[in-house]
């Protein structure tokens, strides 16, 4: 369902919004706000009204908050985020009002805020999303992933120049992120109708499948843009694609664009000669193109195990000599792209973590002491290299490592999980039991169903609580 305008909200609600409104104006803010949390529960599709809402909530309670704050609030909204987060998939509406109750005490709210633009999204109010988003990221605005899932929002609400925006800054920042690359290059095909006179979008009345003339080209524009094909239309775009390219030879991004089909179709290497097609260009020179090389490579030899016959008797000896050729082809190619592009820390990262499941323990320490100055990647380095130090014996430097993890973690989300855990592991290992259940503990109160927790935590009391 699209947000609503007011003119399409029933007139029962437009006069309590309106009476909130003025409210509001008149800095009643109690008053304001439970009116306006009723409009919105009746008709979660009018923005406008969360807008009030929200408007009245900050003022209320302020634009921030300090540390202490903060902390007492995640505490108490942590049964509600659970509830939320479980919720989302099978009923967005649910969730959304879930995120109305932590919004109602921390209208700032990260975690608040982001699983009320994830409930928007799969309710489709992308625009809600926006909203929600704008808020969470004025406390943390060089968060890359709440930017990326805003300009998603943003592409879906229509607000394609605004989300092209955010996109080209996050690459720049990340250019080795294929997935990244991928979104941005998926927006090309909105950012066309948008600049061919599409307002309809932008203002929410239209759809894409609406606005084209010829239903025909709506269906291709669809499956042009559908990650994951079926092998009918692969084949149909790839033979589009091939005779488009007879006549624009030097149109890389078509190039591109097959060669990601063929690679759907499982054909690697017809895909991988589009690639160096590209490779063998001015420009080249592309970190996105080396990972995407890269992963046809790996895939090839994913499929070549896949296609192992089980009962072969050489089945095992096979599947073995294939995986580390695997392993040693990904792990040559990382280190290539590292050497070629020294500065980029997200290929240092993505060395760090293959060394890391390698078994190459003393690598993958340097790696991700390296890379732990990427921003984006600092807590999932400290994170790895506390299970590093553990690997080693080292437990009480890793204590200390997944400890500097957790103070950058506010949010109590599956990585927060993870970290809690590992360190609840590492103080095991020291033998302080006691400590490390009440990290198990935390973790327990919020999902029994994470990992061993909850046969750690019952043996614990099974065994009297000591």
């Amino acid at each position: 369902m699209p947000e609503k305008p007011i003119a399409q909200v029933p007139r029962e609600l437009r006069e309590f919004y309106q009476k909130g409104t003025t409210a509001l104006e008149r800095q009643n803010l109690d008053y304001a706000i439970s009116i306006l949390e009723q409009v919105v529960l009746r008709e979660p599709a009018f923005l406008e009204a969360r807008q009030a809402l929200r408007a009245a909530q900050i003022k209320k309670h302020g634009t921030g908050g300090g540390f202490f704050k903060k902390i007492l609030g995640g505490a108490s909204n942590s049964p509600l985020l659970a509830k939320g987060q479980l919720t989302l998939r099978k009923n967005p509406l649910e969730a959304l009002t879930v995120a109305e109750q932590i919004l109602t005490s921390d209208p700032n709210s990260s975690s608040g805020n982001k699983l009320l633009a994830e409930a928007a999204m799969g309710a489709g109010l992308p625009k809600t999303a926006c909203f929600a988003l704008e808020i969470a990221q004025r406390s943390s605005p060089k968060d890359q992933d709440l930017r990326r899932r805003y300009a998603r929002a943003l592409g879906e609400s229509g607000q394609v120049d605004k989300a092209e925006e955010v996109y080209m800054e996050l690459v720049k920042e990340s250019p080795g992120d294929p997935e990244l690359m991928m979104e941005f290059k998926n927006l090309s095909a909105q950012k066309t109708l948008v600049q061919q006179g599409y307002e309809a979008l932008a203002d929410g009345s239209g759809s894409y499948r609406d606005i084209l003339k010829n239903k025909d080209e709506a269906t291709a524009l669809e499956q042009e843009n559908r990650q994951v094909k079926s092998e009918d239309v692969s084949a149909r775009l790839i033979a589009d694609y091939e005779a488009r390219l007879q006549d624009e030879p030097d149109n890389l991004k078509l190039v591109r664009s097959t060669a990601e089909l063929y690679v759907q179709k499982k054909e690697y290497d017809r895909a991988l000669e589009y690639y160096q097609r590209i490779k063998g260009s001015a420009h080249g020179n592309d970190p996105s193109l080396d990972k995407a090389i890269a992963d046809a490579k790996t895939r090839k030899l994913d499929h070549a195990v896949a296609q192992l016959d089980p009962t072969d008797p050489d089945y095992a000896t096979q599947k073995t000599e294939l995986e580390q050729q695997r392993m040693e082809y990904v792990l040559a190619e990382c280190r290539e792209r590292t050497e070629r592009y020294p500065s980029d820390l997200q290929i240092r990262f993505e060395l760090a973590e293959l060394c890391f499941k390698a078994g190459k323990t003393t690598e993958a320490i340097q790696e991700f002491q390296k890379a732990q100055s990427n921003p984006h990647r600092k807590i999932q380095c400290i994170g790895y290299l506390g299970q590093c130090f553990g690997r080693r014996g080292m437990h009480d430097m890793a204590v200390r490592k997944f400890q500097d993890a957790l103070k950058e973690k506010a949010e109590f989300d599956d990585q927060k999980k993870d970290l809690i855990y590992h360190l609840g592991c590492s103080l095991e290992a020291l033998g302080k039991k006691a400590e490390a259940m009440e990290q198990f503990k935390q973790i327990y109160e919020v999902d029994i169903g994470f990992r061993d927790i909850s046969a750690k935590v019952d043996a614990y009391y099974s065994a009297g609580g000591s």
